[in-house]
């Protein structure tokens, strides 16, 4: 497709209309009229080959294709908006720029409050937007960088040269605290023969404690898959069970679940959590505030002698 011969105007009309499914309600978060966007559908429809949108009954449905241009539409958008709002110099008290973030929740449910509290002291009016890390996007790492300010994920995930550490933290087994099967401490003998929760347990996306075990000879009998460690205790929480989570997160989660943490019988390396982006962000003003900001907050959650804050 020759992009001189297309229509630019047409990004927004798609994107609102694939999140809204529905014209009327488009063309108010466009502040346009109906009929200008049933316009923008229609020529939407010639150009894709495709009705897009989908009657059934009194409500539109996407097609398939829909379905598969909203994720790139939306993309697309945020990539337009940080082009055209790009500034030689960053005022942080005027800016109104949306810094979007990827990673798992565990980093977002650790540092995120810090984060946003940080950002939003000293750029009242940005806004800061935490997502949640799809596959797709980080097997696409460091290219899919580009799409985002940046990733907060364990070294290790990413072939990039650019990071910046946020957080340190250690792997522990959690356990119910009534369970019958475990003594006060773990053995190897537990690790192999107890039934485990895991969180992403995939062959893209994995926990790299898992993989030292299996390194060690210790293959975990898993019982449940969990895409979240978030939902991890709730799973592990009144059964036989055992989970892996990080320390900090079992800390806060420990009471709420009524679980008991346990130590590791053999060596597992800590982790090592940062955030990552892409090359051409370096010379970003905006980009430039917001790793100084990340790297204020890294401090500040770190106490002397290289002991994080969460996990003392």
């Amino acid at each position: 497709m020759d992009l001189r011969n297309l229509d630019m105007n047409l990004l927004l009309p798609l994107h609102a209309l694939l999140e809204e499914r529905s014209v009327s309600r488009a063309a108010q978060r466009l502040s346009l009229s109906q009929p200008a966007l049933s316009a923008s559908l229609a020529k939407l429809r010639r150009l894709f080959g495709d009705d897009l949108l989908v009657r059934h009954g009194n409500t539109y449905e996407l097609s398939p294709l829909a379905v598969s241009l909203r994720e790139r539409t939306w993309t697309a958008v945020q990539t337009m908006d940080r082009l055209f709002s790009a500034q030689a110099e960053f005022d942080p008290a005027t800016s109104t720029r949306d810094f979007r973030i990827l990673g798992a929740d565990y980093a977002f449910r650790i540092a995120g409050r810090e984060i946003s509290l940080a950002v939003s002291a000293a750029a009242p009016h940005a806004r800061l937007t935490f997502e949640t890390l799809a596959r797709e996007t980080l097997e696409g790492a460091p290219e899919s960088l580009r799409d985002c300010d940046g990733m907060i994920l364990p070294h290790g995930f990413i072939g990039s040269e650019r990071y910046l550490d946020i957080l340190e933290d250690r792997w522990v087994v959690v356990a119910a605290r009534a369970n019958p099967e475990l003594g006060e401490t773990l053995t190897t003998d537990d690790l192999a023969s107890r039934p485990w929760v895991l969180a992403m347990n995939r062959t893209t996306s994995y926990t790299p404690a898992v993989r030292q075990m299996q390194t060690l000879g210790i293959e975990p009998r898993v019982a449940v898959v969990t895409p979240s460690f978030a939902t991890l205790p709730a799973l592990v929480a009144g059964t036989d069970r055992i989970g892996l989570l990080q320390e900090r997160l079992a800390l806060a989660v420990q009471d709420l679940h009524d679980l008991r943490i346990l130590d590791f019988p053999v060596p597992i390396a800590p982790i090592k959590d940062a955030f990552w982006w892409n090359a051409v962000y370096d010379a970003d003003p905006g980009h430039q505030w917001l790793r100084s900001v990340l790297a204020r907050v890294a401090e500040e959650m770190r106490l002397p002698g290289g002991v994080d804050a969460a996990g003392a």
